[in-house]
């Protein structure tokens, strides 16, 4: 009997993922819903064998049956009929549901950090806190789609024009918008082409103005 636990327990073992945890934990999970969904989130081929289920994560078929059907009504977990290789109908487990999840609450977590980021990087700038409306404003532009690049960057050019407003921040994002900017590459090569532009104007009209100086009578 001590010969079978030792080799139980050096058996491979259930991985548990970080973002599995979480996901117990935002959707209030029981431990046997919790435990079954560790099962099937390791298994090779997800196929639904109750009592195999039952017996490695030590519950009897009635609890595994309630935890997974719990699962699958808070939509974390499907079942669906899959042929094998030998045509043979078997109940696998789709996890999609669970991913879906995960995914969706991974990539609002990354705003928030981004909103956070993004709100600091505005005070050391500006070198004060803001005011709640300010953040408002800065949180209305994120939510509208205003990539994050632009935002700064019209940032610092109020800053180095020596203007804290966000009225004349607001107004840059704007304009810049208006032109169809998407990242600061835009806004620079725009800047790039009025300067050479300005500097082509300005070669031209030094010319006109050398030939209406030039005296022709003493040619």
């Amino acid at each position: 009997m001590k010969e079978q636990v030792w080799k139980l327990l050096n058996a491979k073992k259930l991985v548990v993922n970080e973002y599995l945890i979480k996901e117990a934990i935002r959707n209030n999970l029981s431990l046997d819903e919790f435990l079954v969904l560790v099962y099937f989130d390791n298994s090779y081929n997800g196929v639904f064998e109750v009592e195999l289920v039952s017996k490695i994560l030590g519950l009897d078929v009635n609890r595994t049956m309630e935890a997974f059907n719990s699962l699958m009504i808070k939509g974390l977990v499907t079942l669906e009929s899959v042929k094998d290789l030998e045509n043979r109908l078997n109940e696998v487990v789709k996890l999609d549901g669970v991913y879906s999840s995960i995914v969706e609450n991974t990539n609002e977590e990354t705003k928030e950090e981004v909103k956070e980021d993004i709100f600091k990087t505005f005070e050391k700038e500006l070198g004060r806190t803001m005011s709640p409306m300010e953040l408002e404003l800065i949180n209305g532009w994120l939510i509208s789609g205003t990539p994050e690049e632009i935002i700064l960057g019209a940032l610092r050019e109020a800053v180095y024009n020596g203007v804290s407003n966000f009225r004349y921040i607001d107004k840059i994002i704007y304009e810049w918008e208006k032109k169809g900017f998407k990242n600061m590459n835009d806004v620079n090569a725009y800047i790039k082409n009025r300067y050479d532009e300005k500097v082509k104007d300005k070669a031209v009209i030094k010319k006109e103005q050398e030939i209406s100086d030039y005296d022709w009578l003493d040619e």
